[in-house]
């Protein structure tokens, strides 16, 4: 792997296309390696904005737009870090041989959209999910779930993210509201909602997965799939509030899991990491979603791993050695934004660094509304208790108020 110099002729370029608190970390991790990083979104000063080399404000889901700022930028390579994308122009990208779509634009289109992952795992790659179907209408949705999917159930968009317009429907008094909810709450209104029936699983687990290039004697320059520790975490209204790293499970779970991870992430194919959800219950495991990019339970990897998940996707993207290697026990808690308004300050951060081993990154966005994740508090322990404890407190200590 060649890698150039940032703003010069020579320069190796990455494209992000979402610059949240993710695309920053990444945007970072890339440019520790020469990388000239432009961050794109959909309003400015976004987190990777605040530290690319060059930002821009686009309408994502506009093909047009995103095929007007490739040919501007001409990038080596275009990473998605959101699911409200317009896939049509990076299928036009990588059909016209002019970067690499990360990991690819099958991957990207497959994932954005709950209906075509789902049907991609359950019905080709027999891999155990939960009882689900879509649906165009109020009607459809009702027969679904009078037909065998039944409460209390889950109704989300079909392509959305942290737990936007996701409701859990414990009766059929609920269901109206949770099919206006999910229709106008979603990244972008498919014309569809997913319905799934509740697992009873114990927990549920983020399984990192890298796809990177093997430097071994025996398999160099093959791919090669690596997982990390599996993550732990705890949810509220579809969106995660904290995780922790390592999950404890059976070695016949984990090892499920793996085999689940490993197919899916090997039909999707390129190169890169996948955050992998599944449902564990016992040694029995269901998958749920799969995202071609760093996950936000990975967060908690920016102090748990040698490599952190930007590090390992960054490495990955560029065929560069990979190690998913746990150093330290750890955990990570949310800090939502409490408030809505722009311009925020944050008070008490000398506080929660006083926590024992915390840390704390603060994401620079520029609005915070209530249920906003703002940053994140991180802490390790000697065990997964006393990390959480750790995290939850040093998250409490921040402040957010309007200026």
């Amino acid at each position: 792997m060649k890698i150039g110099t940032p703003l010069s002729n020579s320069a190796t370029k990455a494209l992000l296309l979402g610059s949240g608190e993710l695309g920053k970390e990444l945007a970072i991790a890339l440019q520790r390696y020469g990388v000239e990083v432009i961050a794109v979104d959909r309003y400015p000063n976004a987190p990777a904005h605040q530290v690319a080399h060059r930002s821009h404000v686009i309408d994502m889901t506009d093909a047009v737009a995103i095929k007007k700022l490739i040919a501007e930028e001409q990038p080596n390579f275009i990473i998605p870090e959101i699911e409200a994308i317009g896939t049509q122009a990076l299928i036009e990208i990588e059909a016209e041989g002019l970067c690499t779509v990360v990991p690819n634009a099958r991957a990207i289109q497959l994932t954005m959209n709950r209906e075509g992952i789902r049907t991609l795992a359950a019905e080709q790659l027999n891999i155990p999910t939960s009882n689900y179907a879509f649906a165009q209408s109020f009607a459809e949705l009702q027969a679904a779930v009078d037909a065998g999917i039944g409460y209390p159930c889950f109704i989300k968009p079909t392509m959305s993210s942290s737990g936007k317009g996701q409701s859990m429907v414990k009766s059929a008094e609920g269901l109206q509201a949770a099919w206006d909810y999910a229709k106008s709450s979603g990244r972008v209104d498919t014309g569809k909602v997913i319905v799934e029936a509740r697992i009873d699983f114990d927990y549920e687990i983020t399984l990192l997965t890298v796809r990177a290039l093997s430097f071994d004697s025996a398999q160099d320059g093959e791919i090669k799939t690596y997982f990390c520790a599996p993550i732990g975490h705890r949810q509220e209204s579809g969106d995660y509030r904290e995780s922790w790293q390592p999950q404890a499970m059976s070695a016949d779970a984990l090892k499920a899991s793996q085999d689940i991870a490993f197919k899916i992430t090997s039909e999707i194919g390129g190169l890169g990491l996948f955050g992998v959800e599944l449902f564990i219950k016992g040694d029995e495991v269901w998958f749920s979603e799969v995202s071609p990019r760093p996950h936000d339970t990975g967060m908690v990897t920016l102090v748990s791993q040698k490599q952190n998940e930007f590090e390992l996707h960054a490495r990955a993207i560029l065929g560069l050695p990979v190690d998913t290697s746990l150093h330290s026990i750890a955990a990570s808690a949310v800090i939502l934004g409490g408030v809505k308004a722009k311009g925020v300050v944050y008070q008490g951060l000398e506080k929660a660094l006083s926590v024992p081993t915390s840390e704390i990154r603060l994401f620079g966005k520029p609005e915070a509304f209530i249920s906003r994740r703002m940053g994140v508090a991180l802490a390790t322990g000697e065990s997964v208790d006393i990390a959480r404890k750790r995290a939850v407190k040093a998250a409490s200590m921040i402040v957010i108020k309007s200026d």
